[in-house]
């Protein structure tokens, strides 16, 4: 089935907007997750059947009759001792091997939750954030060159058979997770040795565009329970290898191979459901920005265009700012 640019959209900014009937009773049932510090500041959602398993944890505070329902870290007063707290707690819920998306996605890499102020408030096992329903972070590029009669192409990894999410599928050139006390630019450059072969000289000619960002829910493919909540936000970056002898080659298990691809592939592979999700999302916003998607070629441009940028309803970080900024 041919999937429009919007139904490649809906496939990945799933979770309904408010205000509406949809909206208000999914957000009716679920549990707000909270710390002890800041009980008004709403970090997460987490499903019924999830916050259930914390109701005789002495760390945590459930109280599913109040309005909103609640889930609360009791523990800790700074950063590393609410970290610390988590990490008890989601080793926990491994070793019970209940939960699939802990026993099949587990990572040993903490995620950052932010406060209102933009700071660390804690950090969680990157499996574990989808449990917990908070904001993560991630680093997409897209590295393209364009031939001597403006064509543009683009380079394409596909997923190994073996990734724990998503194998097979197709992927922006260069992804990855933000990891807790990385920066933006220094995680790019890593992911581009990785999993491209990029050196950092030519990794480092990447520039920041702006930032993708959508409220998935778990489904088919993503390594564990389905319905998980996760709203995510990707910061993307364009790499220009235009006149420039570089290939994208794979340096790790993650990619199988990569493919340099024109529009005349792009748009069926995009079209027929190849590409990952949140991926598919990045590259219409490459698309987009690049004029290879007009008004005059989407009757959806403009909810297109605004559902790749969905204002989420939970505090996001604050990253530090260079010297000329």
């Amino acid at each position: 089935m041919t999937k429009s640019n919007l139904d490649l959209v809906k496939a990945c900014d799933v979770f309904p907007y408010p205000p509406s009937p949809a909206y208000s009773a999914q957000t009716s049932h679920l549990v707000h997750l909270r710390v002890a510090t800041d009980r008004n500041t709403t970090l997460g959602y987490l499903l019924p059947s999830i916050a259930s398993t914390f109701a005789s944890l002495p760390a945590w505070e459930l109280d599913l009759d109040s309005e909103p329902r609640t889930l609360t870290l009791l523990s800790g007063s700074d950063e590393p001792t609410r970290s610390a707290a988590m990490a008890l707690t989601t080793s926990a819920m491994r070793e019970t091997g209940h939960f699939a998306i802990l026993n099949n996605a587990w990572r040993d890499e903490l995620y950052p939750v932010y406060g209102p102020d933009g700071n660390e408030l804690l950090r969680v096992e990157r499996a574990a954030s989808q449990l917990f329903g908070v904001v993560t972070y991630g680093v997409h590029m897209t590295a393209y060159k364009r031939d001597e009669d403006g064509a543009l192409r683009v380079w394409v990894p596909r997923r190994a058979k073996t990734k724990q999410t998503f194998p097979g599928w197709l992927d922006n050139s260069v992804a990855g997770g933000l990891a807790a006390g990385e920066q933006p630019m220094a995680a790019l450059v890593r992911e581009c040795m990785e999993e491209a072969s990029l050196s950092a000289d030519v990794a480092s000619k990447a520039k920041a565009v702006g930032a993708v960002t959508y409220f998935y829910v778990s489904g088919e493919g993503s390594g564990g329970e389905e319905g998980l909540l996760q709203p995510e936000c990707q910061l993307v970056y364009d790499l220009d290898l235009t006149g420039m002898d570089v290939e994208l080659k794979p340096n790790d298990e993650e990619v199988e191979g990569f493919q340099l691809m024109g529009m005349e592939e792009v748009w069926p592979a995009l079209k027929g459901g190849s590409f990952k999700p949140n991926c598919a999302l990045v590259l219409l916003d490459f698309l987009i920005r690049h004029g290879e998607i007009t008004a005059e070629s989407e009757p959806n441009f403009l909810e297109v265009v605004a559902r790749l940028h969905r204002r989420l309803e939970f505090p996001l970080a604050r990253f530090p700012t260079s010297s000329h900024a």
